[in-house]
């Protein structure tokens, strides 16, 4: 009885499965190292949770709140090439702060510069305002980006990357399945322009907690040793670059067709913004779905095949959402959008598990920056392949990407993937 009150009046339920004699302490360490679970990894990935919550609650809709404030479809494809520009251009000064000044502070200083663009796209006039925004908003997603790679990779073993790797992807993605439907709900009640701005005032709010969260990280800094970006880059495994080739094809397909997937939805295939939301969510949830499945059946193939598989869903899938316009036939198109994820935790383990210990940070840095600076044009290509004809890019999109599933496929050995 006395174990029972406690229990009923618990902290730690795990505790008092100990107390009675159950090991609940063995199997809350089990499920911990299984899941990938560690206290600096978890504050990080809740920081993220906390900021995408918001985020996400207008971020698909920005190439129409852009519309709205009289951007052209020419500009818009620009706004998604100034994304992939800032993308690149912040991956490795984000791994180099990370790596000098440690992962706490330079996550702190990359949040409070988005929270200063969030100020300048809440405050906007007019479309051009937003570029401005663009360059601060950027900081948390892609300076942030080597710094959460680093963090997972200090503080889990290496066989456990990929599993943290997951974890992390879903905390990541559980707000783009959430928000997008708030937001659209939102959109449609009060307006486009009404709506995107509380939902930037929710997330300013959210990003004071997850400067809360991440104020919790304790992770020693890797030193501030004298090594230059060609020495980062000479410290390259073979296979990583090869991998580093591919995904530069690959996010040419996506560059060049996703940023006008809302576009082409809404617009030529005629479905509301609300059920796009709907569209939005669907895709997401299929990714969570598969996360975890994705890295027990990594452990047993291999992370090759799983890399294969995610590159071919990023071919496919440009190609299917102007195959149909209703909204049924577009739920299935969505699902093989969220498939898209499906070897992505194989992917960043591949890139950490490569990664020097001491340059980790920096190397992250480097391959997204070769990458995005490689793919910032797409954007731009895909709107003016779009004066074309609407679907001109989606289906160019397509043929890039089985060529860098193709390249992908031949240039890595299994052996060498993991």
């Amino acid at each position: 009885m006395r174990i029972a009150r406690k229990w009923l009046n618990a902290g730690n339920p795990t505790e008092h499965f100990a107390e009675a004699g159950f090991g609940g302490a063995s199997i809350k360490k089990k499920i911990t190292d299984s899941l990938g679970i560690e206290r600096n990894v978890a504050a990080a990935s809740g920081a993220v949770l906390l900021v995408g919550l918001g985020e996400e609650l207008w971020k698909k809709f920005l190439p129409k709140y852009l519309e709205s404030l009289g951007a052209s479809v020419a500009a818009v494809g620009l706004f998604g090439t100034a994304e992939d520009f800032f993308d690149a251009i912040y991956q490795y000064p984000g791994g180099w702060l990370a790596d000098y000044w440690g992962r706490r502070r330079a996550f702190l200083t990359f949040l409070a510069a988005t929270v200063a663009g969030y100020l300048i796209y809440l405050f906007s006039p007019t479309w051009p305002y937003l570029f401005l925004g663009l360059a601060f908003v950027m900081a948390w997603q892609t300076m942030g980006s080597p710094t959460i790679f680093a963090t997972i990779g200090d503080a889990l073993p290496k066989e456990r990357h990929a599993m943290g790797f997951t974890i992390q992807s879903i905390l990541k993605r559980i707000p783009m399945v959430i928000s997008p439907l708030i937001g659209g709900v939102m959109i449609g009640a009060v307006g486009l322009a009404r709506g995107v701005r509380i939902g930037l005032l929710i997330t300013l709010a959210l990003a004071g907690f997850a400067a809360a969260l991440l104020l919790a990280l304790q992770l020693p800094r890797m030193g501030r040793d004298a090594v230059r970006m060609g020495g980062v880059w000479n410290s390259f495994h073979p296979t990583l670059k090869r991998l580093l080739a591919s995904d530069i094809v690959i996010r040419m397909c996506e560059g060049m067709a996703d940023i006008f997937v809302v576009l082409y939805v809404t617009n030529v295939s005629g479905i509301t913004l609300p059920r796009y939301g709907v569209l939005v969510s669907v895709q997401l949830l299929t990714s969570i779905l598969i996360y975890l499945p994705s890295a027990k059946l990594a452990e047993r193939v291999g992370r090759k095949a799983l890399v294969v598989a995610t590159f071919l869903c990023f071919a496919f899938y440009p190609v299917a959402v102007i195959l149909t316009h209703s909204f049924a036939g577009l739920t299935f198109v969505f699902t093989l959008g969220g498939l898209r994820e499906i070897g992505e935790p194989s992917r960043k383990a591949m890139i950490v598990g490569f990664a020097q210990q001491q340059l980790r940070a920096r190397t992250v840095g480097l391959y997204y920056l070769v990458r995005s600076l490689s793919i910032s044009p797409s954007s731009v290509i895909g709107g003016l392949l779009w004066k074309v004809r609407p679907e001109t890019p989606f289906v160019t999109a397509g043929i890039i990407g089985l060529l860098g599933t193709l390249l992908f496929a031949l240039s890595v050995r299994q052996q060498d993937a993991g």
